[in-house]
């Protein structure tokens, strides 16, 4: 029973992410840097199609990575557009004396922790990218590097992970995990180059959708 409630789950996930997806086509990209030059390949797609692949195309120079330099750790590791997919466990995350300057959200718009923190009156989930100075919804990271999940969870309790990658095609997928209360760190170790959009569900009570681009990094 479970096993099916997991795929229903995911089935849900890849649908949600189809929606944001055909939301997005209309919009700005994330990347405030705006898209980066590609091959021509998206003509050969339909419109909507051509809006998900266009940017996956060719690498990107090092500074495409350099306003969002706080949130990642570069791999030593030879360039590639697969490796080892890796999510980490939650571990216990004591935010005293660690709270952020201010937080991101996917829209790009800021707001300092103080603020965030006094509109947490009502109890809920939330999933930050932590960096060294602030938090942030989304991040554009280098292939093989790696980042920090929060997850805020105030009561605590089993639940899970759902990742879904963006290339040509969707790929999900669910890790159950045990959240802490309060706040838990999640690792993550960016494998595959796309479009990553990861949330958890504790207790029937989803978490906001955190957003990373993954690209492979030109050399030089």
């Amino acid at each position: 029973m479970r096993y099916k409630k997991h795929k229903f789950l995911l089935f849900m996930a890849t649908l949600a992410a189809f929606t944001a997806m055909c939301t997005a086509w209309g919009q700005e990209d994330y990347l405030a840097v705006g898209y980066v030059p590609s091959l021509e390949r998206s003509a050969f797609f339909e419109p909507g199609i051509s809006g998900m692949v266009k940017w996956l195309d060719m690498p990107v120079p090092s500074s495409t990575f350099l306003p969002y330099r706080e949130y990642f750790t570069a791999s030593r590791l030879p360039r590639a557009s697969q490796m080892s997919q890796a999510i980490g466990s939650p571990v216990q995350y004591d935010i005293a004396g660690k709270t952020p300057s201010g937080v991101y959200y996917g829209n790009g718009q800021a707001q300092s922790y103080d603020a965030y923190a006094s509109s947490l009156s009502t109890p809920r989930n939330d999933l930050w990218i932590a960096g060294q100075i602030n938090w942030t919804q989304y991040a554009v990271i280098p292939v093989g590097a790696s980042l920090e999940l929060l997850a805020s969870v105030p009561a605590g309790g089993s639940g899970g992970l759902y990742k879904v990658i963006q290339t040509n095609s969707l790929k999900t997928d669910y890790q159950s995990m045990q959240f802490n209360p309060g706040y838990s760190s999640i690792s993550l170790l960016a494998g595959q180059t796309g479009r990553h959009m990861l949330y958890f569900v504790v207790n029937n009570m989803p978490s906001n959708v955190v957003i990373v681009d993954v690209f492979s990094q030109a050399p030089g």
